[in-house]
């Protein structure tokens, strides 16, 4: 029997690493909704724990099999260590815990919806620092994003939000904070690689947040379900998606994975409607439709738009 006919292709590789690398992102997130709204756990513990534990386990693992690898070095370089501290702490934290928030204050889908409007605001964000007017694609992007955004806090209905007012500004916090996130360490990232920059980002988040909420001041009732979605959170939605997401990179395109990564929202909302109950009509998808087709436009090749 040909063994070759059973090696899976590149591309599949990498197509199969994304999709679960986001299926798991959207499953932590209906897990965090769980945990805050049915066993009353703190946005705040919940990050704090999973920053800490997973950032430890991801230097830990590079560690062992990655020894080339000098995770102690980065902290030598003055620039390099303060760009790092910056990331940590405004970067990974950031999106942690605005995201949790927003979940929180909301539901999964609402939030995670929400975040993916970084996009565009990176889109925007380039524009303003290039001194350069967005092509048709970027104002394209921009509007489906607005009306994507303004269907998704109203329903619809314009006279009023149908979300929370605290909703409304975790879930932006979180978009500013992603776009935060995607651009200030390039640099670091290109130096010094993903793996090593996002552990100790985890790690500098979880200590920096320690300071606010303690990792040992638990918050919420510790059940075999609950103490098992915590851990379903910390090692699947965080180093094993994280690790598959950047692994799918040496096999596809960035642009690919920015496509594939939004099954990460429509996961979170489809888990949030069947299992969370939570009520998303027609409005409310159309909605999600319009912001992850953001996601598809910025991902197409330029020379496609003349």
């Amino acid at each position: 029997m040909d063994m070759k006919a059973f090696v899976i292709p590149q591309r599949a590789m990498g197509y199969g690493l994304v999709l679960f690398a986001a299926i798991l992102w959207g499953v932590s997130g209906a897990t965090a909704q769980y945990l805050f709204a049915s066993a009353r756990f703190s946005p705040e513990w919940l990050v704090v724990i999973r920053l800490l534990i997973s950032g430890i386990l991801l230097l830990t693992f590079l560690t062992m099999t990655h020894k080339e690898v000098p995770i102690w070095a980065i902290w030598k370089d003055r620039r390099d260590r303060m760009r790092l501290i910056l990331f940590g702490l405004a970067g990974l934290l950031g999106v942690q815990y605005t995201y949790f928030a927003a979940i929180d204050a909301s539901n999964a889908a609402t939030a995670t919806v929400l975040q993916y409007v970084a996009p565009t605001l990176v889109v925007l964000f380039l524009a303003v620092r290039g001194k350069k007017w967005p092509g048709i694609r970027e104002l394209v992007a921009v509007a489906l994003s607005f009306v994507g955004t303004l269907l998704l806090v109203t329903s619809g209905n314009l006279d009023q939000l149908s979300i929370s007012q605290a909703a409304l500004f975790w879930g932006i916090s979180s978009a500013v904070a992603l776009a935060f996130y995607t651009i200030q360490p390039s640099s670091l990232l290109s130096r010094w690689g993903s793996p090593l920059i996002i552990g100790w980002g985890m790690v500098i988040g979880g200590i920096g947040f320690s300071f606010i909420h303690a990792p040992w001041d638990v918050e919420g009732r510790i059940t075999a379900p609950t103490l098992l979605a915590v851990v379903f959170i910390i090692l699947f939605g965080t180093l094993i998606a994280f690790t598959c997401y950047l692994e799918s990179l040496k096999y596809i395109r960035p642009a690919e994975t920015s496509i594939l990564a939004s099954a990460e929202p429509l996961t979170a909302a489809v888990l949030s409607v069947i299992w969370l109950h939570v009520p998303f009509g027609l409005v409310e998808w159309i909605a999600t439709c319009c912001i992850l087709g953001t996601v598809f436009i910025l991902s197409i090749e330029k020379k496609r738009w003349g």
